[in-house]
């Protein structure tokens, strides 16, 4: 298929590169950058994938066309874009907080989905969620997910749960990039150097999320490392005294706030 990126920023990238990787040929894919300087990058970090400065050029003749632009600016590209678009082309944005309905009053008629991935996609190790509009068959979220599966994980959900997958995995690397540094600073505080430090924990991180992607309850490797009495149940209790789960439910259920206000409002 033909395929359009709108926006060549670190998402479009990734996304070029991915398909790429997955098979696609080079010259069935373009990318949109209105940068001139970035698109001389990105002529030497995806060789052989035409490199356009404007959305309408772009989309001429694609089968799909992705969003890759920032939220306040996807409404604007898709409009300028429009009347270049072919009937039953497929528009798929992943900016985060950007509505369905706003993808269709942009690109009337056009089977649109909307989609949340996150910057894992940058080595292929996305978790994205999807979600149709009313044009869209299953037949266009198929293709939705052949796409996005360059970037990783793909799943489904209704649009009603997509704030919520903005706030737990939209989000989410930021969270876990926030233990990694707090963790390397107590063990800096604890006598560490801060290589060994950074070394540990990176390692630490890397070795726990093998361990999930095995798909073993995380309850129970939890159980696993923690002995009875030992000195995991006692670092715990801690984390379970200044009760670190309710903490991380508050974290998550404002970044669905937020993603929802940004819905409402794009320019937001």
């Amino acid at each position: 298929m033909q395929l359009a990126v709108l926006g060549g920023g670190r998402m479009g990238e990734a996304l070029a590169a991915g398909l790429l990787d997955a098979g696609f040929a080079a010259d069935t894919i373009t990318v949109a950058e209105i940068s001139a300087p970035r698109r001389a990058e990105l002529a030497d970090l995806i060789s052989g994938v035409r490199i356009v400065a404007d959305a309408a050029s772009a989309v001429a003749g694609a089968e799909v066309v992705v969003a890759a632009v920032k939220p306040k600016l996807v409404a604007e590209t898709l409009t300028s874009a429009a009347d270049s678009l072919g009937p039953d082309t497929l528009v798929i944005s992943i900016a985060a907080g950007v509505r369905i309905a706003t993808l269709e009053a942009a690109a009337p008629g056009r089977p649109v989905v909307r989609a949340m991935p996150n910057t894992p996609a940058l080595i292929g190790l996305a978790a994205t969620a999807i979600s149709g509009g009313s044009h869209a068959t299953e037949e266009h979220l198929g293709r939705a997910e052949t796409v996005l599966r360059a970037l990783g994980l793909v799943v489904r959900v209704p649009e009603d749960q997509l704030d919520a997958v903005t706030g737990l995995s939209g989000s989410g690397p930021a969270y876990v990039f926030l233990l990694a540094e707090a963790m390397i600073a107590a063990g800096v505080r604890a006598g560490l150097p801060a290589d060994v430090a950074d070394a540990l924990v990176r390692q630490t991180l890397l070795g726990a999320s093998t361990l999930l992607s095995a798909g073993e309850d995380p309850a129970r490797l939890r159980a696993q490392v923690t002995s009875p009495g030992g000195v995991t149940e006692a670092a715990i209790a801690v984390l379970t005294e200044k009760d670190f789960a309710a903490l991380i439910a508050e974290t998550i259920a404002v970044a669905e706030a937020r993603s929802a206000e940004m819905g409402s409002d794009p320019a937001s």
